[in-house]
């Protein structure tokens, strides 16, 4: 009498991927990604850690002594407060600035507020947005580009299995992406925390609360669910044009102009009331890994108050709009690489 032997799933889709020739190629787009990989990583890594370092000097040195000048001089113009300050600060182009930083709910003299704008800070963004739409737009254009795709497709290889590898790559590359992040202000704060503000630097009383000096680093690991959601919506849609282009320039070209729209949407859109209706249809209205660190109400979800006058109108979670954007992308990727013709290299 046999006794069937059970198996787990995670087993039988590696087995799946195995057996189906995904794996061969994972393991070569792998190789052809190790040194970009290992690049972006160390930058992005190195970044955060150096952000460590920022936040300290800004919030033990520069806003301890901005907020004892303003005590100071409330006692010659009564009424004179932090706020009105920080309200003249970021008005006209000022209010760009703070809008790149995370908002008005943002308080510069804590230190969690201020490391959270490492990973919501622009240069961070356009990373992610250049890996996921330099990978995503070689991955078919520019393997018929090179003319290499029509090599691989001569093989015993459906075309489904091409896509699959690529997610499957995603999968592998983006959480290491972000895991990078959180290693670099991990270290970061290992090699430079605690903050301490040292009274005597000063030459006037300085009066910051021990709260606001303290770092939970672990509260940033929930936030990289968010950062990776925005990476691979933008690989999802930037694999469609990859499915459907003929010329990798072409294809990144086209991403680079989507993508870039959409973040100056999303920008500008907070600061003229017009645009701001524009906002909940690009992928940057629902990346809020700032919200999530600091642990904000709702910070999981987009309530569309846009659209209702400033009233919430529906809480839609954020992590389900982008990897719905990355799933159905690739989707379409699939559904048109089944159906085009690979023409022959030129």
């Amino acid at each position: 009498m046999s006794t069937a032997v059970k198996t787990s799933p995670f087993r039988d889709l590696s087995l799946f991927v195995y057996r189906s020739g995904v794996g061969v190629l994972v393991r070569k787009v792998m190789r052809d990604l190790g040194v970009p990989l290992v690049i972006v990583m160390v930058i992005l890594g190195g970044f955060q850690c150096l952000f460590v370092k920022v936040t300290e000097r800004v919030v033990t040195q520069i806003t301890p002594m901005f907020s004892s000048l303003t005590q100071m001089a409330q006692q010659f113009i009564p009424g004179l407060s932090a706020s009105f300050i920080e309200e003249q600060l970021f008005q006209g182009p000022g209010k760009m600035m703070q809008t790149l930083a995370g908002g008005e709910n943002l308080h510069f003299e804590r230190a969690m507020h201020m490391l959270s704008i490492g990973y919501v800070h622009p240069l961070m963004q356009t990373i992610f947005c250049i890996w996921a739409i330099g990978r995503a737009s070689g991955a078919i254009a520019g393997e018929i580009d090179k003319g290499t795709m029509e090599l691989l497709l001569a093989q015993p290889l459906a075309r489904f299995r091409v896509v699959l590898a690529h997610l499957s790559v995603d999968l592998i590359t983006i959480p290491m992406l972000c895991l990078s992040l959180w290693a670099g202000t991990c270290m970061g704060w290992w090699l430079i925390g605690p903050y301490q503000v040292h009274p005597e630097e000063f030459k006037m009383p300085v009066n910051v609360p021990e709260e606001w000096l303290q770092v939970d680093p672990a509260a940033f690991g929930p936030a990289l669910w968010n950062i990776g959601a925005l990476i691979f919506a933008v690989c999802g849609y930037t694999m469609w044009l990859s499915a459907a282009g003929r010329f990798h320039w072409r294809v990144m070209g086209g991403a680079v102009l989507v993508t870039l729209l959409q973040f100056l949407v999303n920008l500008l859109g907070q600061l003229w009331d017009k645009m701001e209706w524009m906002r909940p249809l690009t992928v940057f209205y629902y990346y809020q890994p700032q919200k999530i660190i600091l642990q904000q109400e709702h910070a999981w979800t987009a309530n569309l108050s846009v659209w209702n006058g400033g009233q919430p109108l529906a809480e839609v979670p954020v992590l389900a709009v982008l990897f719905g954007v990355g799933i159905i992308g690739y989707a379409m990727a699939f559904w048109t690489f089944q159906r085009r013709d690979v023409p022959a290299p030129l």
